[in-house]
């Protein structure tokens, strides 16, 4: 008997985000996974493969590669990745490049990882290029008529082990958790939920087609994510002093963009915690992430 499941295209299958939404796909069964990716050879591309996903090489640059990836698909997962050449321009005529392959091969239901558009939303006073080019991707689907769900995430928890790990302060007893955001409230979620999240949408199209979804399962200051920290880990955690005006003068590639970042994120942006959580019931809190995760911190 013929396999008659919908076909799912998941842009970024080996990363963090298009991860999530492979194994979820391929844990629930519904949904035939296409795996869409530069490197097949990647180690977690064969594990995908071994778990019955389809491997396809394409490239967000190439058309001729993305034509035949996206071929019979029903429905596509799209992460763009501003980081990887840090130039809004390319992100974006990426973004529109698959968005018009949707169009032309009649895909169905297209979900794509989007942002705010930090400058319209500042009225121009801000620009943060990762966040803008998303912004203009997703304008760009809904304006040539594609069916589109954009999915809006948040701080990731994840960002505890790498950017936003607590240092050492000059009293060797002492972590500082130096997020630059004042006493205001971020929201936060683990990558790995947004999986369960895109299966859901992609089960009722009806109901999510034409929307922007902001996801988070906790929003909280920077104190009550130190406190939480320090209740699992045994370390003392104390939350920074600084603010984004702050972070734009430090001597880093990419802090002045960084800084554009945690001042929209003060502005507040649209996320909804009961709706994250209707959509994945197993989405974890930031205390549940830490009783699993404490042990990676490996603070010392």
């Amino acid at each position: 008997m013929s396999d008659t499941r919908h076909i799912i295209a998941v842009f970024g299958a080996t990363g963090a985000q298009g991860g999530s939404v492979a194994d979820a796909l391929l844990s629930d069964g519904t949904f035939k996974v296409r795996a869409i990716t530069r490197n097949p050879m990647k180690k977690n591309a064969k594990r995908l493969h071994e778990r019955g996903a389809e491997l396809v090489r394409a490239d967000l640059d190439d058309d001729k590669s993305l034509r035949t990836a996206l071929k019979d698909v029903y429905g596509v997962f799209l992460v763009t990745d501003y980081w990887e050449h840090m130039d809004k321009e390319r992100e974006v005529m990426q973004g529109r490049r698959v968005a018009e392959l949707c169009r032309s091969l009649k895909i169905k239901h297209a979900i794509f990882s989007s942002l705010e558009n930090a400058k319209e939303l500042s009225g121009g006073r801000l620009e943060v290029p990762h966040f803008d080019g998303k912004g203009e991707i997703n304008d760009y689907f809904r304006e040539i008529g594609i069916p589109v769900t954009s999915v809006r995430m948040p701080s990731y928890f994840e960002n505890f082990l790498g950017a936003y790990r607590p240092v050492r302060s000059d009293d060797e007893n002492c972590f500082i958790l130096e997020i630059p955001i004042g006493g205001v409230p971020l929201h936060g979620m683990s990558v790995r939920d947004l999986g369960g999240v895109v299966l859901s949408i992609l089960k009722s199209p009806e109901e999510y087609i034409g929307k922007d979804i902001g996801l988070s399962t906790d929003h909280l200051t920077i104190a009550e994510y130190a406190a939480i920290m320090s209740k699992h880990t045994g370390k003392t955690i104390k939350p920074s002093k600084l603010f984004p005006e702050d972070y734009e003068k430090l001597d880093f590639c990419g802090a002045y963009e960084a800084a554009g970042m945690f001042k929209l994120y003060m502005m507040g942006l649209d996320r909804d915690k009961e709706m994250t959580r209707k959509l994945n019931p197993k989405a974890v809190t930031f205390e549940e992430w830490m009783l699993e995760n404490k042990n990676l911190l490996n603070l010392r």
